[in-house]
């Protein structure tokens, strides 16, 4: 058994064997290599751990939770560099994103957590009412590869900050990271049943868990398609739904821009974690009095890029997370007819990479500027004037991210007129206490913060 491999699923608050003796293999995707196995978890073994998380719920509701996600965030920001090593291990993050974001970012989200757990109960009143915020109940947490912990953390850590228990399906793909947050909340002393891990499939444990009776909640983040699944299951039983799906976001670049700074950062955007990130500003909109300079600058910056293994400090780009999705990526790019821009590369002879690419000249209504590629490539599309990028921007089903750059006012006043849950102007910062989430198909609620606590909530009304 190499020291990869979890044989057991975590329920009730122990480490118990699950129904099946199937396993799923874990793989490096910059080696190939299988770097340990986990269950495949059933619809038996999701019963079980929902009657220990409906079982834990009663007094987990009523207690003090502040002290124990501070405990929590402790025991885990220790394994801040095995969380680091694990994810560039499963996932192919380079080590720089790994460090930063993939260990740093859910650390920064627990943190916050913790605290809004420590703030007193509000106490709002409307005439003769009384207004509660109560738990929601068992919460069912479905969540992706590509941010593997934060994704876990931005769910778990919001519903026991509201009182609620968790059965956590993290994906196939990228599941060891998950069980350091495990191992983290047994040293906690995270009471019995609050956090509950079955690790498997989507169409078998994260099915069962979206159309479990029992599950008062289902937070999903992933796919448009496979949310459509997960709230049709949820649907039967009227249970709540949170999603967090697919995104096309635009950079907006207005002709009173840095533009050096604007494409930089902008390049880097699109690209980071391999371009697998939802919020990806995978579409540049650069105004045509400085269209080329832009597509020159996109090209440049590409083209310096280092791919290749994720744990050498020069690399900037990783893989791919699987064979399925870099073959899926270079599907797009083999069939774009916008103009490239970026040269070919030689690349690892394993592992499943992509290189960097940028299309210039791409029709705003293609299936380039259309789709979600989640991949390292960067579509730039010309306009005219503010009212045309702004159109071009809002052309899309998805309406998750975006950036703005100009003049300050100018920048605001075009980011207001985006439809899109969240816009950067001129670079500003990730906020993680700010509410995270979309419009149309890129989901329904908000995470993070305490719009992301509200979310894992009821609001109940008492008249006296």
């Amino acid at each position: 058994m190499t020291s990869f491999d979890r044989p057991h699923l975590y329920i009730g608050g122990e480490w118990v064997a699950p129904a099946s003796t199937e396993t799923i293999a874990v793989e490096n995707p910059a080696t190939e290599e299988v770097l340990g196995h986990v269950p495949a978890g059933t619809a038996a073994d999701v019963d079980r751990a929902v009657a220990a998380a409906r079982a834990a719920f009663d007094s987990w509701a009523g207690a003090p939770r502040a002290a124990v996600l501070d405990r929590l965030h402790t025991a885990l920001a220790a394994r801040a560099g095995d969380i680091a090593r694990t994810v560039g291990l499963e996932l192919g993050a380079p080590l720089k994103i790994a460090k930063a974001v993939q260990a740093g970012l859910p650390l920064a989200v627990l943190r916050s957590y913790a605290d809004l757990a420590a703030q007193p109960a509000s106490e709002r009143t409307i005439g003769n009412s009384l207004i509660e915020h109560e738990p929601v109940g068992v919460v069912g947490a479905i969540t992706p590869w590509n941010y593997p912990l934060h994704q876990v953390v931005a769910k778990v850590a919001a519903a026991m900050a509201a009182g609620c228990t968790v059965v956590l399906k993290p994906s196939e793909l990228t599941p060891l990271v998950a069980f350091l947050l495990v191992d983290a909340a047994e040293e906690a002393g995270v009471p019995a049943g609050v956090l509950n891990v079955v690790t498997g499939t989507g169409p078998v444990v994260g099915a069962a868990i979206a159309g479990h009776p029992d599950v008062d909640m289902v937070s999903f983040t992933g796919s448009t398609a496979t949310g459509r699944a997960v709230t049709h299951a949820a649907a039967d039983r009227i249970a709540k739904v949170a999603l967090e799906l697919g995104g096309k976001s635009a950079n907006v670049i207005l002709e009173d821009a840095d533009l050096p700074r604007a494409v930089k950062v902008g390049v880097g955007n699109a690209f980071l974690n391999s371009g697998q990130t939802c919020t990806a500003w995978t579409r540049m909109l650069v105004h045509r009095s400085h269209y080329d300079e832009a597509v020159a600058l996109a090209a440049k910056t590409a083209d310096g890029y280092t791919v290749g293994d994720p744990f050498d400090a020069e690399t900037r780009l990783g893989p791919l997370v699987s064979r399925a999705q870099r073959d899926r990526v270079t599907g797009f790019i083999e069939r774009a007819t916008a103009r490239r821009v970026t040269g070919e590369r030689p690349l690892p002879d394993k592992g499943h990479f992509v290189a960097p690419t940028v299309f210039a000249d791409v029709d705003p209504s293609s299936e380039l500027a259309q789709e979600e590629i989640f991949g390292p490539v960067l579509s730039i599309i010309p306009f005219s004037s503010d009212d045309e990028a702004v159109a071009i921007a809002n052309n899309s089903k998805y309406g998750l991210a975006g950036g703005v750059w100009g003049s300050d006012e100018r920048a605001l006043a075009v980011a207001r007129r985006l439809r899109t849950g969240q816009v950067d102007v001129n670079g500003g910062s990730f906020n993680p206490a700010a509410p995270f989430g979309g419009y149309k198909q890129s989901g329904v609620g908000r995470e993070l913060g305490e719009f992301g606590l509200a979310e894992f909530q009821q609001v109940k009304a008492i008249q006296r």
